[in-house]
């Protein structure tokens, strides 16, 4: 009874096994996913500046798929003009099953090197994933997706200039706001003087009339004959 029941146990796992190797053959790379988009975060990057790239994969299949790698590769040049090539992953909780006809997004995270040379720099990005085969119950190797994403890298001196042109134009401004205060403050004195002026006619003429009326004043009377 143990004989034949060591037997069939062997039996059936060479009936899994074969059948494994069997939809490994027939499913050696079956296209599940496909890369919808690849979106930076900005439009433009600076030396050692930090980002993420958001990447959208599509499940074009009648099966569940399961996405075990997305990543982004960086290849670029030093200012020096040294090749450097770094990858980054996704910061995600992998692997992430994804259901027929439906989408996952990705942020996978970059950063730049203070020294990277300005200009485009390529990008890869790309995906690795796996495929359910419900007749099996088993997971399968997939194809692993892949899209170029070009990324622009501003010249430091040129935000130098940038920088330069935005503290002269706020000193332009601050000396055209000086120059407006002391427009008015200089219109301000001229009427201040003018109406010092008027106000020292005014009171010159009042001192005059006040002078006639004193000597009016003061100017003896006939005294009266009697009668």
């Amino acid at each position: 009874m143990l004989k034949n029941s060591c037997i069939l146990n062997k039996k059936l796992a060479l009936t899994l096994l074969l059948s494994f190797i069997a939809v490994a053959i027939v499913f050696p790379t079956v296209k599940a996913a496909e890369i919808t988009s690849a979106t930076p975060n900005e439009e433009t990057y600076l030396g050692g500046q930090t980002g993420y790239i958001s990447v959208a994969i599509y499940n074009d299949r009648n099966a569940n798929i399961s996405v075990t790698e997305a990543s982004a590769t960086l290849d670029y040049y030093y200012t020096d003009g040294t090749v450097y090539v770094q990858k980054f992953f996704t910061s995600a909780d992998l692997p992430v099953e994804i259901e027929p006809g439906q989408t996952e997004t990705f942020d996978v995270p970059i950063s730049l090197p203070t020294n990277v040379a300005p200009g485009y720099v390529d990008l890869i990005v790309m995906a690795r994933t796996q495929l359910w085969i419900e007749e099996a119950e088993v997971w399968v190797s997939s194809d692993s997706p892949s899209e170029h994403v070009k990324l622009y890298v501003e010249s430091p001196y040129k935000q130098s200039y940038e920088e330069a042109q935005e503290e002269l134009q706020e000193s332009q401004e601050e000396l055209e706001n000086s120059q407006a205060l002391l427009n008015e403050q200089e219109t301000a004195n001229r009427n201040l003087g003018v109406t010092a002026i008027g106000l020292g006619v005014i009171m010159a003429i009042l001192g005059a009339i006040v002078a006639v009326l004193m000597i009016m004043l003061r100017r003896p009377r006939p005294i009266a004959e009697p009668q």
